[in-house]
């Protein structure tokens, strides 16, 4: 097809120009002068001048679209290329995730701890240590107080100068401190460095509060060694029936055999009577401590007569 001139172009628009003014219906003011176009005239150097604006817009275009097309086909092919690789990645990933084998966990097995197997009643084996030296105690029933009790608690007596002296029960393993504040705590005033508060608990001992070290028969009590108690008890018990002398029942006598006791007279053997009217029946012989006028020493002195 063959471009129009520079020259044609501006005749055309010449002549549309007037068709459009012999359309317009004529006023009676003077006509206007036709505007100047300005038609360029061919020369030597018309060969040499740039084309118009949309005719170089065109050319641009033309120049530039087929490499465009080409690199949108090169990269939706490098595209292509990817997403393949991608996939064959997802897949290889996917058959590892699956075929692999977990790893194992390896599971501990339980250990029973030493007061379970304690309690459970079974014997010792060769490889269980410090345990082993305690079975041939336990099997050939020594009368030794075992630390922790059959039912998983400990019974113990708390006497001496307490708040609420009596029987008090404990989980098993409690350490003395713990039956001392079940006991309601010492008296104020009254020394516990006689006692070992960390030591734990044997089932079936007695705590003798407020004694000290070198009262005779309350020594033992009062330093917190069970072991010792029993001892002291049964030579209590054996004095008293080896000289036949009468035993006072603290709970029943009267003023006048409470009077029998030795290092009691008629005014100590009154508070007691008082004691018992306000606290109600002793329930131990240590409870005489919590009487005015009665000491450690009047306690040991008269104990082996004194019964409930």
């Amino acid at each position: 097809m063959r471009r129009e001139s520079p020259a044609e172009i501006a005749a055309i628009a010449a002549q549309r120009l007037e068709r459009l003014r012999a359309s317009v219906p004529s006023d009676q003011s003077a006509p206007a002068a036709p505007l100047a176009v300005p038609v360029p005239h061919p020369g030597r150097h018309a060969l040499h001048r740039p084309p118009p604006a949309p005719s170089r817009v065109a050319a641009w275009a033309g120049r530039r679209l087929p490499t465009l097309a080409g690199s949108a086909r090169l990269r939706l092919g490098h595209l292509t290329g990817l997403l393949l690789v991608a996939a064959l990645v997802l897949a290889v990933t996917a058959w590892w995730a699956v075929h692999r084998g977990s790893p194992t966990v390896p599971v501990a097995a339980p250990v029973a701890s030493p007061a379970a197997r304690t309690t459970g009643g079974s014997a010792p084996g060769p490889s269980a240590g410090a345990s082993a030296d305690a079975a041939p105690v336990a099997l050939a029933g020594s009368a030794t107080p075992s630390p922790v009790a059959a039912s998983g608690t400990v019974v113990v007596d708390v006497a001496g100068k307490v708040r609420r002296p009596g029987i008090v029960s404990l989980p098993a393993g409690s350490r003395v401190v713990e039956a001392l504040r079940r006991a309601g705590g010492a008296r104020p005033g009254v020394d516990l460095t006689s006692l070992n508060l960390a030591r734990i608990l044997i089932d079936g001992e007695q705590l003798l509060v407020g004694v000290s070290p070198g009262s005779g028969a309350g020594s033992a009590a009062a330093s917190g060694s069970a072991p010792a108690s029993a001892p002291v008890s049964a030579t209590q018990g054996a004095s008293a029936d080896t000289t036949g002398v009468a035993s006072v029942n603290l709970n029943t006598a009267t003023a006048e055999g409470l009077d029998e006791l030795p290092g009691v007279g008629p005014v100590t053997a009154q508070k007691i009577i008082a004691w018992r009217t306000e606290h109600g029946a002793f329930r131990s012989v240590d409870e005489l401590l919590e009487v005015d006028g009665i000491g450690p020493k009047t306690l040991a002195e008269l104990a082996p007569r004194a019964t409930l």
